[in-house]
C-alpha cells in the first residue's frame, strides 16, 4: 500500500507561484501514472496534470502554460509547479498514483489564491 503525502499548499496572491510536492512511501518506479487533481466544495474532483512513467505529460486546458508537472523517481516525489495563479485555482489539491489494479490518493493540500 503506497502512501502519498502532499505539501506546499498555502495562501498566495493572484499572479503568484507555489510548488506542490507529493512524496510516496515507496518507490514510484512501478507507478504508471502520477497526477494531481483538485476539488472545490460542491464540485467534482478534476484532473489538473498527469505524468506517465515514460515522462509524457497531460494538462487540463485551464492550467496549460501555467502549471508544470514533474517527477523525481530517485526521491519518490512528484511536483506541481504552479505559476500565474488565479483565484479560480483555489482548491484542495490531491496527489494520485496508479498501478495495475490499484489507485492511491493523498489527503490533499489546500491552495488559496486571493484576488
Amino acid at each position: 500500500q503506497v502512501q502519498l503525502v502532499e505539501s506546499g499548499g498555502g495562501l498566495v496572491q493572484a499572479g503568484g507561484s507555489l510548488r506542490l510536492s507529493c512524496v510516496a512511501s515507496e518507490s514510484i518506479f512501478r507507478l504508471n501514472v502520477m497526477d494531481w487533481y483538485r476539488q472545490v466544495p460542491g464540485k467534482q474532483r478534476e484532473l489538473v496534470a498527469a505524468i506517465i512513467i515514460g515522462g509524457s505529460t497531460n494538462y487540463a486546458d485551464s492550467v496549460k502554460g501555467r502549471f508544470t508537472i514533474s517527477r523525481d523517481n530517485a526521491k519518490n516525489t512528484v511536483y506541481l509547479q504552479m505559476n500565474s495563479l488565479r483565484p479560480e485555482d483555489t482548491a484542495v489539491y490531491y496527489c494520485h498514483a496508479a498501478e495495475p489494479l490499484r489507485h492511491y490518493w493523498g489527503k490533499g493540500t489546500l491552495v488559496t489564491v486571493s484576488s
